[in-house]
């Protein structure tokens, strides 16, 4: 592992931003409350931060990859303004039945991000707010956590996180706190 003090990969729609169907106009970037906040606390804690994304609407035609760069620029722009800086965003562009490696749960995405950063897939944090993300994490034996934003709500009763987070400020304090409890970050 390198010497950064851990990784959390994050879904993006519904987890760090509004969910909004099939988004692809930057002007619809929200982040969701805490967002900003908790990702510094995590850097500032020595996490690298990723971003992991389905983009099912570039496989079906509904927007190009550079709407969704331009998605992906708003929200790095958003995170600037609280000195957060994401280390990458990895993102699926097939349809869901494309039959590709990358698309969540398959673990392409973390495979990718583990290469390109350094880490361990098992180590990893991965926050997401609907079952595929949980999923994603079990398949590479990471930690998941589930939010209560976007989608999360519906599938809080059958997931089988290891933590489910009323929002993202929850889950910031419940991945600080189960690192300091490893010894993975420097808090």
């Amino acid at each position: 592992m390198s010497s950064h003090g851990g990784v959390v990969l994050l879904d993006r729609d519904g987890t760090l931003i509004e969910e909004r169907h099939y988004l692809h106009d930057p002007e619809g970037v929200v982040l969701l409350p805490g967002v900003g906040e908790g990702l510094r606390r995590l850097q500032r804690a020595g996490f690298l931060l990723g971003v992991v994304t389905n983009q099912a609407g570039i496989g079906r035609g509904y927007y190009d990859e550079a709407a969704m760069h331009a998605v992906n620029d708003r929200l790095c722009a958003l995170l600037a303004a609280y000195g957060v800086h994401l280390d990458g965003i990895w993102f699926c562009p097939h349809a869901p039945d494309a039959g590709c490696a990358c698309r969540k749960p398959a673990p392409g995405m973390v495979l990718a991000a583990a290469s390109e950063l350094g880490f361990v897939p098992s180590s990893a944090f991965i926050v997401g707010d609907k079952p595929c993300d949980v999923e994603l994490a079990h398949a590479v034996g990471a930690r998941g956590i589930l939010v209560c934003t976007g989608y999360g709500q519906a599938s809080a009763a059958e997931t089988q996180a290891e933590y489910v987070a009323a929002d993202f400020t929850a889950a910031v304090a419940w991945i600080l706190a189960s690192a300091n409890s490893l010894g993975q970050a420097g808090v």
